[in-house]
C-alpha cells in the first residue's frame, strides 16, 4: 500500500481531528485545549510528545539526518460565519486560515510514520506550534530548542489555500521570495487631554495620529522602489472614550511587509522617524514598540525541487504543480527557513464554485476536506524518501 492509499484510509480520522480542533479554536501562544488534544493523540499513536515552549514536539525513527515537519495550530480572533456544523461555538474565534488542517494532517502523518518507523533511515521531528498569526510561535519554540536535541537538518511545512484553488493543486517557489517579511508595530501617542470645547488647551493625540497615518502612506507612494512589493497597513486606530473629551493617548497598530531586505530596513527606520517627527510638530510624543520582526520566507531551491519530485510520485488524482508561488502575506516559518534548509508549499483546498468566493481570514471561508489525504501523504512520503536519500 502506498502512502496516499494509507492516507485515504485514514481520511475520516484526519477530518475528525480537524473538526475537533476547529470547533475548539484558540488563539495566541497559549492553546491549552488544542495542545492537550494534540498530545493525547500523539500518545494514542505511540509517540512520546513533549512540551516545547508553548508548543508540542515528538520524534521517531533512528540515528541519522533529522527532518522537521511543522504544523501551526492557532486560530484567529474573529467570529465564524461558515455555516459549518462544527463551527467554533464561542463566537469570537475562527480557524479561518486553515491551521486546524495543518495540525490534523500532521497528526495523521505521525500515526503513519510510526507504523513505518522501522523503514525510516533517520529521524522525523514533529513541531506543533502556536501563535503563527501573531508571529510568536516559531520564535518561542526556537528559543526553547526545537531545532536542537536532535539537531534539525531540514524542515518541511504545508499550508492549505482556500478560495478558488482546488484540492490537488500544489504551489511552491524554488527561485525567489515566497512570502514577505512582516514587521508589526504599535505607535502610542502621548498628548494632553482636555474638554472637547477647549481644544486650544489640549494636545490632541487623535489629530496627531491622523497626521501620522497620512504621512506613513507616503513611504510607500514616494520612498519605496516600485519594483519591490512593499505594503504598509494601519489596522488599528484606538483613542478616546466620549465625544466631548480630547483623550491623553491614541494608539496605532500596523504592519510593514516587503520582499526585499533593504526595503524592509528603510521602511522600518522611516516609520519610526515619521511618527516621531509628526508628533514633535504638534508638541506630542510617541512610544514605538515592535510587535513582530519576521524575515521574508525563502525556500531552499535544491531541497524544494527534491520535495516537489517526491510529491509528483504520489498517485493523487488531478495532481498539478504550480511553481513560482509568492504572496505579500507573511509566515513565521520563515524563522525556521532562516536557520535550516526548508520547504514551504501551499495545498489547494478551495472550491471553483460559489463556495470559493471567500478566502482565508474571511468569516465565511470554507475549506475542502479532500485536501486531507493529500497533505498527509505528502508529509509522510517526503519524510521517508528524504531520509532514505540522505
Amino acid at each position: 500500500m502506498n502512502d496516499y492509499q494509507r492516507a485515504c484510509e485514514l481520511k475520516d480520522e484526519t477530518i475528525a481531528n480537524r473538526r475537533y480542533i476547529h470547533e475548539h479554536a484558540e488563539v495566541g501562544l497559549e492553546l491549552p485545549q488544542t495542545r492537550a488534544y494534540v498530545m493525547e493523540k500523539l500518545k494514542e499513536y505511540g509517540l512520546e510528545p513533549k512540551v516545547c515552549g508553548a508548543g508540542v514536539t515528538a520524534t521517531l525513527g533512528k540515528a541519522g539526518k533529522v527532518l522537521l515537519l511543522r504544523a501551526d495550530m492557532d486560530a484567529l480572533p474573529m467570529p465564524e460565519e461558515s455555516g459549518e456544523s462544527f463551527a467554533c461555538k464561542d463566537g469570537i474565534h475562527n480557524h479561518a486560515c486553515g491551521h486546524d488542517f495543518h495540525a490534523a494532517m500532521l497528526l495523521t502523518a505521525a500515526k503513519i510514520l510510526k507504523e513505518k518507523e522501522n523503514e525510516l533511515e533517520g529521524t522525523v521531528k514533529f513541531m506543533f506550534q502556536p501563535a503563527e498569526e501573531t508571529f510568536e510561535g516559531s520564535r518561542n519554540m526556537i528559543e526553547h530548542g526545537i531545532l536542537e536535541n536532535p539537531k534539525v537538518d531540514a524542515a518541511l511545512a504545508f499550508h492549505v489555500a482556500a478560495g478558488k484553488v482546488p484540492a490537488g493543486l500544489v504551489m511552491y517557489n524554488d527561485s525567489g521570495v515566497m512570502m514577505s517579511s512582516v514587521d508589526g508595530f504599535q505607535i502610542t501617542i502621548h498628548g494632553k487631554g482636555a474638554h472637547g470645547a477647549s481644544p486650544h488647551t489640549a494636545i490632541d493625540p487623535i489629530n496627531v495620529g491622523a497626521h501620522i497615518y497620512l504621512a506613513l502612506q507616503e513611504l510607500i507612494a514616494r520612498e519605496s522602489n516600485p519594483s519591490h512589493a512593499c505594503v504598509l497597513t494601519i489596522g488599528q486606530f484606538a483613542a478616546g472614550s466620549a465625544p466631548n473629551i480630547i483623550p491623553e493617548i491614541a494608539v496605532l497598530q500596523g504592519t510593514i511587509r516587503t520582499n526585499d531586505k533593504d526595503a524592509r530596513a528603510l521602511l522600518v527606520r522611516r516609520m519610526k522617524q515619521v511618527a516621531e517627527g509628526e508628533a514633535a510638530v504638534f508638541g506630542a510624543s510617541v512610544e514605538i514598540e515592535m510587535l513582530s520582526e519576521v524575515c521574508p520566507l525563502i525556500c531552499d531551491p535544491t531541497l524544494t525541487d527534491e520535495m516537489v519530485g517526491y510529491i509528483k510520485e504520489l498517485p493523487v488524482p488531478g495532481l498539478s504543480l504550480y511553481p513560482g508561488a509568492s504572496a505579500n502575506a507573511s509566515e513565521d516559518f520563515a524563522l525556521i527557513a532562516e536557520r535550516v534548509p526548508s520547504v514551504f508549499m501551499y495545498l489547494g483546498s478551495g472550491y471553483l464554485d460559489e463556495r470559493g468566493d471567500y478566502g482565508a481570514h474571511n468569516p465565511k471561508v470554507v475549506f475542502d476536506e479532500a485536501v486531507c489525504p493529500i497533505g498527509v501523504a505528502g508529509l509522510v512520503h517526503c519524510a521517508v524518501q528524504w531520509l532514505k536519500k540522505h
